[in-house]
């Protein structure tokens, strides 16, 4: 599906392609594009109706529409007032080049000169701009992964094959060994993950690089299964959903923090400057280690099963240091 505005834009990109690519197959202009080939003959047949303001009949674009509608190739003419490439606006190249800069840092040695040439030439072609970004991907941290683990990541990503992860699992503190087809890298927090379909859990799972303590780039073509959709991660890495566990935090004024930091239900003001605070919580140990880190600056109101668990959590704690 193609909206206007999708539309608008291609097209603008559209006829430099075409003047620089002439004779190109509209299979291949689509593949380009990433739209399908009834949606560049759509584009085309738009096209043919376009011109300066006042042309008449012969002034206006020409396209071999007949070719191309039988999966030919494209030849245009009398578009050269459209010849010149469509420039980025100052907010687009920062958002560009901050993503590139983002991405460097999760790419393998091996790939990391072609970034940095994109780079290069966004930053002379977008001015000022550039400046600007450079400010803002100062404040964006990636946290590194180790070199080999990132260089084989990214290896089974370009060559479409099956990996093979040793991967610790802070939750359960266990370690787990586990195949899966890789799908793409992601990074949200400063975290860099592999989105991929794991034979282990027969789903599509987040992986971060910094957990995986050693991966095998495996003989086998990566399939991941046909139903493996990559996550919306528009709205942050973790979503709650209704499922899951719905508990109920006093936080003390030191860990106010936390209502801001995480996915909540609802905050309200408590006694002596303290947030009641309602989240939903997929793993109860996640949380238990939550209310241990904050010590008497939070307690736990609701479930109670869950607060007389995190009670013996730290006296169990305590009484290591008595032994």
């Amino acid at each position: 599906m193609s909206n206007a505005r999708d539309q608008v834009q291609r097209l603008l990109a559209l006829v430099p392609y075409l003047r620089e690519n002439d004779g190109a197959r509209v299979e291949d202009v689509a593949k380009e594009f990433g739209v399908r080939p009834k949606q560049i003959i759509a584009d085309l047949k738009v096209l043919w109706f376009c011109g300066l303001p006042g042309a008449q009949m012969g002034d206006l674009i020409e396209i071999d529409i007949e070719a191309a509608e039988g999966d030919g190739v494209i030849h245009i003419n009398n578009a050269d007032y459209l010849a010149r490439p469509l420039r980025l606006a100052a907010d687009e190249a920062l958002a560009l080049l901050t993503a590139l800069r983002t991405l460097r840092e999760v790419t393998a040695d091996a790939d990391r000169n072609a970034v940095d040439r994109a780079i290069a030439k966004l930053e002379r072609a977008a001015g000022e701009a550039a400046a600007a970004s450079e400010g803002a991907a100062a404040h964006v941290h990636v946290e590194p992964a180790p070199p080999e683990i990132a260089e084989t990541v990214n290896r089974g990503l370009a060559t479409k094959r099956r990996l093979h992860l040793t991967y610790d699992v802070p939750s359960r503190d266990e370690t787990t060994e586990r195949d899966v087809d890789p799908m793409r890298l992601v990074v949200s927090d400063g975290r860099t993950y592999l989105e991929a379909w794991c034979r282990l859990a027969e789903d599509v799972r987040l992986f971060r690089l910094d957990r995986i303590a050693a991966v095998k780039l495996l003989d086998l073509p990566s399939e991941p299964s046909p139903d493996a959709t990559p996550r919306d991660l528009s709205n942050g890495m973790f979503q709650p959903s209704e499922q899951d566990l719905l508990a109920t935090l006093r936080l003390a004024p030191p860990a106010r923090w936390v209502a801001e930091y995480y996915p909540n239900e609802s905050v309200e003001e408590g006694p002596e400057n303290s947030l009641i605070v309602k989240l939903r919580v997929a793993d109860t140990a996640w949380l238990q280690r939550l209310v241990l880190r904050l010590g008497g600056a939070a307690t736990v109101l609701d479930p109670p099963g869950l607060t007389t668990q995190i009670a013996a959590t730290a006296r169990e704690a305590l009484s290591a240091y008595d032994d």
